[in-house]
């Protein structure tokens, strides 16, 4: 009796012993890799990710998750893992994808192409850190791009560095200066508080806020009388501060929340960044002129998009989408029709007066603004650090298309019309080639003799 009970004993300790090496095994498995025939099940099912003409950005082949245009959108794609989605939209769609659902994006490979292209160019010539750049259809807030610098190529992730990795358009946030403009004279306009003729004094500086305010300065020599159109055409800092003088400080909040600053970009299930607006108990004069030049306010490249969108849309914000049929689109009117159409004139006015060689194309109609925009280190603002900004949209009298660029931390000509402007153009003429658009004839000089 008692040798069976023993050799019992034997037998249930290496039962025993057999079981703990296989779940340590089965742990091991889980903790560093997946179980090969595991993995392969659940990357072979999974869904392909699509661009808008069906050019594939990700699938499954024999139990590997392949990505064919490898940097292509590779921010926006982002990767898979083992057994899940890790970064972009494999993470944030990654049920769906994992039911084995296709997922088809807005984006255009050429259009995506271009932006990255020109982004990239700049970038290095400019010897800067890093862009974004947004491109987004007009009327219905398609983006057909979403540029990040420096590129990511999803096969390779784990030789990126986070940054590499990062969505920037949809999730740096930054200062984004005078480019602000051209919304703030929009809904000047709106409100019938100014006009493209109105006249201001405008030396080259102004103190503004009272006892507690401070000297706006100016960077580019102008007339010492400046029209509204004028304003936007030099940037003056000093004219805006008239422009906002008599906008009551609620007001002109409520038209930069209706812009779709300060608040959520209502885009379904993909990650972004909000940002910020100022509470209202700390406007007074002076916050109300700096955020009539883009200053003590920050935003995300792809809200720029949108806000300039809707001076391009008739004074109407779409929602941006980057998944076809995913979410119901935003829609409201921040302007009149024809506060938009006035301020468009005006941007196109900036391009084809001021920055022709920077950011036009001759034979076309381009409308835009720029802004350089110095970056807050250590709680004061830098003068070596700048973010170079530009916005705009075209065809001028009828736009197709909006753009937004970001570039931060550019070393050699910073400014954004010598940086951000000329990726704003390289990637219309692409967009506009494309269309097959021929270029409109100069008109014929005349004699008045």
């Amino acid at each position: 009796m008692e040798v069976k009970i023993h050799r019992r004993s034997r037998l249930m300790q290496a039962l025993s012993l057999i079981l703990f090496l296989l779940l340590v095994g089965a742990y091991a498995q889980l903790e560093w890799r997946v179980p090969q025939t595991v993995r392969q099940s659940v990357v072979q099912g999974r869904g392909a990710i699509l661009a808008s003409d069906g050019t594939v950005l990700a699938r499954s082949v024999d139990g590997k998750r392949v990505y064919p245009q490898g940097e292509l959108a590779g921010q926006v794609v982002g990767m898979m893992g083992a057994s899940a989605g890790l970064e972009g939209l494999e993470y944030s769609y990654n049920s769906q994808l994992e039911g084995g659902e296709d997922l088809k994006l807005t984006l255009e490979p050429r259009t995506q192409a271009a932006a990255e292209s020109a982004l990239g160019k700049a970038v290095v010539k400019h010897r800067a850190e890093y862009g974004s750049v947004v491109v987004m259809e007009t009327r219905t807030g398609r983006l057909l791009a979403a540029a990040s610098y420096p590129p990511f190529d999803p096969n390779d992730w784990r030789s990126y560095s986070r940054e590499a990795i990062r969505n920037r358009p949809f999730l740096d946030v930054y200062e984004p200066g005078s480019v602000i403009k051209g919304l703030v004279v929009a809904a000047a306009i709106n409100e019938g508080l100014t006009t493209p003729t109105t006249q201001y004094d405008t030396p080259m500086r102004r103190y503004v806020g009272g006892r507690w305010g401070s000297t706006i300065n100016d960077a580019v020599a102008h007339p010492p009388v400046l029209t509204t159109k004028q304003v936007l055409r030099y940037s003056s800092n000093v004219g805006m501060t008239h422009i906002v003088e008599q906008f009551p400080n609620e007001g002109l909040r409520n038209y930069l929340l209706e812009y779709g600053f300060g608040r959520d970009v209502s885009i379904p299930t993909v990650m972004t960044a909000t940002g910020r607006l100022q509470p209202l108990r700390n406007w007074g004069d002076l916050v109300r002129a700096t955020n009539a030049f883009g200053q003590g306010m920050d935003t995300t490249t792809l809200q720029l998009a949108a806000a300039y969108n809707a001076l391009a849309n008739d004074g109407r914000y779409v929602s941006p989408r980057l998944v076809e049929d995913a979410g119901r689109l935003e829609q409201r009117e921040v302007i009149r029709p024809d506060s938009a159409r006035t301020t468009r004139a005006m941007l196109q006015a900036v391009i084809d007066e001021g920055i022709p060689g920077q950011a036009g194309l001759a034979g076309y109609a381009l409308a835009g603004k720029t802004g350089t925009a110095q970056v807050v280190v250590g709680k004061r603002y830098s003068g070596e650090i700048y973010n170079s900004v530009f916005a705009g949209f075209f065809p001028a009298d009828a736009p197709r298309v909006t753009v937004a660029v970001m570039v931060h931390g550019a070393k050699v000509d910073h400014h954004g019309s010598q940086t951000a402007a000329p990726i704003y153009r390289d990637i219309a003429a692409e967009i506009l080639s494309g269309w097959g658009t021929i270029p409109a004839a100069k008109a014929p000089e005349t004699n008045n003799e």
